[in-house]
């Protein structure tokens, strides 16, 4: 299998929880230790070695795109879509996308930290033509808020149920996925009233045996989504951590 070098990066959202500490802007440019969210993203993503970048954004677009013009990454490129209906679920948003990918890619959370190494192996996992693989954490008992967490049922390496609301689960979605370019007809199939989540599309492939799960093992990552989850994040990933990110960027 050819190396990924492709990100999609979902940011379309207002992010209601978080906006007490967002002060009118988008989710996505809410700092951790000064470095917003979306740079943690896409520098994490860059060191696994992703090269392209294509990020949906909707709400407050044009603060995303004025900060994407004064901020870079060496050796990468960035395609902003604007998704005016980012009212709608994260499938509509992923479906906006679908005309820049015909061959895998990564698809990210713009509210979801992770390492560069964890990405990285989910990286070069293979993936057939028609598959998705979700990167998923066994260890239950170590996340913050778990009832906001998407939750997985997972028979060996196959996921056989995905949502928020399961009362049997062993491990819980991280918001990292290995696509194959099947996944878009798979979210077109699972839209009702021209609106869908990703859940939606991920529930119909796990009952096709084709959404595949990958144990992110020790791996660290978090889910943005609160102002308690947001200082939960900075105790976790120390400064170190955060003063690489800042590094990894420069000015355009």
């Amino acid at each position: 299998m050819r190396a990924v070098t492709e990100c999609l990066i979902l940011a379309a959202g207002k992010g209601s929880r978080i906006a007490s500490v967002a002060d009118g802007g988008p989710k996505p440019l809410v700092p951790i230790c000064g470095v917003p969210l979306l740079e943690h993203v896409m520098t994490s993503a860059h060191e696994a070695g992703i090269e392209r970048f294509v990020i949906v954004a909707g709400y407050r677009v044009d603060l995303i795109r004025r900060w994407l013009s004064y901020r870079s990454i060496a050796g990468a490129s960035v395609t902003l879509i604007e998704n005016p209906e980012y009212h709608k679920a994260n499938g509509v948003s992923t479906l906006t996308a679908k005309a820049e990918f015909n061959q895998p890619f990564l698809l990210l959370m713009s509210d979801h930290i992770f390492e560069a190494k964890t990405a990285r192996a989910l990286m070069r996992q293979p993936l057939a033509e028609d598959e998705v693989i979700l990167a998923v954490d066994s260890k239950v008992d170590r996340i913050f808020d778990i009832d906001d967490a998407t939750k997985v049922r997972c028979e060996g390496n196959h996921v056989v149920e995905i949502g928020k609301d399961l009362s049997r689960y062993n491990a819980l979605d991280t918001g990292m996925f290995l696509c194959s370019p099947a996944l878009f007809s798979c979210l077109e199939s699972a839209e009702k009233n021209e609106d869908c989540s990703l859940s939606d599309g991920m529930r119909m492939l796990a009952q096709q045996r084709k959404l595949r799960a990958f144990d992110i093992g020790g791996g660290h990552w978090q889910d943005v989504d609160s102002p308690q989850a947001l200082e939960h994040v900075e105790r976790i990933f120390d400064r170190d951590f955060c003063e690489k990110q800042a590094e990894s960027l420069v000015h355009a």
